[in-house]
């Protein structure tokens, strides 16, 4: 099978790199969408993947960063030098994280894996190391308690250069940068990649983080990207939620993630745009919200915190946007005009964006809609390859080549 064989091509051991050449390293949340594909292979496999990304990238404050230096590459810019961690961590990391959908792969991995006993080990030895990533978000990236953590790069959405962060973005002084060469733009079309003057302020904001010794008191206080970001919080309430059930499944005290649990649905429904019809993220060095339609505001149906009544308001809103787009489900809102159908997320379809917007319209009992997303993304994948992302109005395939996690959730969701 074509997708079973594009994880076994960028398996590297423990691990697996979301594309040969692009992405040479292991990324945090690739890789737990990638454990969902290897489960339909190697259940083993699939806990390796996870085991490795905790045992090497966790720091000992919790921190899970977003990507593993495992090995030396001239394919990707900013490597482990520009970071500046070899001497934190054996291997190098990265000095941020990405968004939190871990805690809710290994409750599937607990419930589904057919060896009892080894998924009561496994799951008993990633629970407390789950459970301090997420104390550490609230520690370092919500101090004031609010229910909500912030993110302090765009890298840490995901969603890197969603539009939804062009003005808070914009704010990042960009002095005294060192030269630096772009290796992603000799593996793809550059018009299908961020501009370099997003790319300046990216690694302005790398360089901060560095110079603060990568203190997460002080780049909370010091960063000019501060945002709330609604696609990453609904992630952590619906991995709080799962966590939570492990706690309960393994005879864990869940009073603390009941805690979080309680604070974050409060929190992300303070997102809601009752004008718009929409959740939208919030600027928190504005104060205000960033009121851009992008995929991540349906993500919050993933979280399970919506009433039905709002369930049934995004509901609409995803299916105007597919009367303007032949696929579902544009990163941006068809009809905006900042989108671009074939530049990363500003605009093209993600497989992981789909599967998880998909399950949520399925908890809420749309089915049709689930299954419109479930059936075009199958499409694009026949139709194009196990691409990084996909052209919603023609459905070219878009980015890297062989990407892992559209392989692995195809296997998934044909299971």
């Amino acid at each position: 099978m074509k997708a079973v064989e594009v994880l076994q091509r960028n398996s590297r051991g423990a691990f697996t790199v979301p594309a040969h050449g692009l992405y040479p390293y292991q990324w945090l949340w690739d890789s737990a969408f990638i454990a969902l594909g290897w489960t339909q292979v190697d259940w083993e496999r699939a806990w390796q993947e996870l085991l490795c990304l905790f045992d090497y990238g966790q720091g000992p404050d919790g921190m899970l960063p977003h990507i593993i230096f495992h090995e030396q590459s001239r394919d990707y810019f900013p490597g482990p030098d520009v970071w500046g961690r070899e001497a934190r961590a054996q291997p190098a990391t990265s000095g941020i994280t990405q968004p939190p959908v871990v805690a809710t792969v290994v409750r599937y991995l607990y419930e589904k894996d057919p060896d009892r006993a080894r998924a009561r080990e496994r799951a008993r030895y990633l629970f407390p190391k789950l459970l301090a990533f997420h104390r550490w978000l609230y520690h370092a990236r919500d101090p004031y308690r609010t229910g909500l953590v912030v993110i302090v790069h765009p890298w840490e959405s995901g969603m890197d250069n969603s539009p939804a962060w062009d003005k808070p973005l914009s704010r990042v002084p960009v002095e005294n940068l060192p030269p630096y060469e772009r290796r992603d733009v000799k593996h793809v079309n550059p018009e299908e990649r961020p501009r370099k003057e997003d790319y300046d302020r990216y690694l302005s904001l790398l360089y901060l983080f560095r110079r603060l010794e990568y203190d997460p008191r002080e780049i909370y206080r010091q960063s000019p990207f501060k945002v709330v970001d609604v696609g990453f919080n609904a992630i952590l309430q619906r991995a709080n939620r799962d966590l939570y059930a492990l706690a309960v499944l393994l005879q864990e005290d869940p009073y603390e993630i009941e805690e979080w649990i309680v604070r974050g649905e409060v929190g992300l429904e303070a997102l809601w745009d009752r004008e718009a019809g929409f959740y939208f993220s919030w600027d928190l060095v504005a104060g205000e919200p960033i009121a851009v339609k992008t995929s991540a505001g349906f993500l919050p149906l993933f979280a399970g915190t919506p009433h039905q009544g709002r369930a049934s308001l995004l509901a609409q809103e995803a299916e105007r946007w597919g009367e303007k787009a032949r696929y579902l489900l544009p990163s941006v809102d068809p009809t905006s005009p900042f989108f671009e159908p074939g530049r990363y997320w500003r605009g093209p379809v993600w497989i992981n964006v789909n599967w998880m917007v998909a399950e949520g319209f399925r908890d809420y009992g749309f089915a049709a809609l689930a299954e419109r997303l479930k059936a075009d993304a199958l499409a694009l994948m026949e139709r194009e390859g196990f691409r990084e992302y996909y052209d919603p109005l023609t459905g070219q395939g878009r980015g890297g080549e062989g990407f892992s996690w559209s392989a692995a959730l195809a296997l998934f969701w044909t299971r």
